[in-house]
């Protein structure tokens, strides 16, 4: 018997999904610029925050860009669920256009999964990309955490086969593991010991304004500090329980 618990959605406390909320801009007949500015979710008619963004997004962005020869994929954002990123990191890659990745700001988690589906792979020196193995919350007696620990580790070898795709030359998997099991935040030069990614010129990027940020151990300070300056001053007891069950739904194992 299924021991894990799902804590309710209240459908009141998002906003309506919308296609339109996936951000295109600059199409051309030849290029188009696309935004990930957000948390990534999965599937569902209702969102947190008009940033949010699902595979369903993306699978609609890219009917409007199909046939181009490029596309540049803007990234900012903290991560999210397991699932929908590695279907978005899919789709991206099935797209035929040449795929040109910035991060913008910070791709962690998931995020950082799908910036490695570029061809070319631009992080600033002043940007982060952050890797970590997947975690959840659940309850349930010794077997129930046994399995569900086999079974982060099966879903773990999914980003980090992405991640082996993407080596600088000499670079191991056991290094890019160690990196995993400790929770690592790399700007840009230190993306690029271990990537195939091009350092950019520092830019004054915000912050994705989101709490994700604060769930993880080792976020750096200044990605805080600019995620406070985007913040409301005040945060109200509904928000706070929101936030507890986005907690509780984030990567989407519970059901697992």
């Amino acid at each position: 018997m299924k021991k894990t618990r799902h804590y309710p959605i209240f459908m009141s406390a998002g906003t309506q999904s919308t296609n339109q909320l996936m951000t295109v801009k600059n199409l051309t007949e030849t290029s188009a610029d696309l935004y990930i500015y957000g948390e990534i979710i999965d599937n569902t008619d209702f969102k947190w925050d008009e940033a949010d963004v699902m595979p369903e997004d993306v699978l609609n962005a890219l009917k409007q860009v199909d046939g181009l020869d490029n596309l540049n994929i803007f990234i900012n954002s903290p991560g999210g669920s397991v699932f929908a990123g590695l279907a978005i990191y899919n789709m991206l890659s099935r797209n035929k256009a040449k795929k040109t990745v910035h991060v913008d700001g910070v791709a962690a988690s998931m995020a950082s999964v799908i910036a490695m589906v570029g061809d070319t792979i631009h992080i600033p020196a002043n940007a982060f990309l952050m890797i970590h193995n997947p975690w959840t919350i659940a309850v349930g007696n010794a077997n129930d955490f046994r399995k569900l620990a086999d079974d982060l580790d099966t879903i773990s070898s999914g980003a980090l086969n992405v991640y082996k795709g993407n080596l600088k030359e000499g670079i191991t998997e056991e290094t890019i593991q160690e990196l995993l099991d400790n929770e690592t935040w790399l700007n840009g030069e230190e993306a690029a010991k271990y990537f195939n990614v091009e350092v950019a010129d520092a830019k004054n990027y915000a912050a994705c304004a989101s709490d994700v940020l604060n769930r993880y151990d080792k976020t750096p300070q200044k990605l805080l500090a600019d995620k406070q300056n985007n913040e409301p001053p005040t945060v109200t007891q509904e928000n706070e329980e929101v936030e507890k069950i986005k907690l509780q739904n984030e990567l989407d194992l519970l059901s697992i």
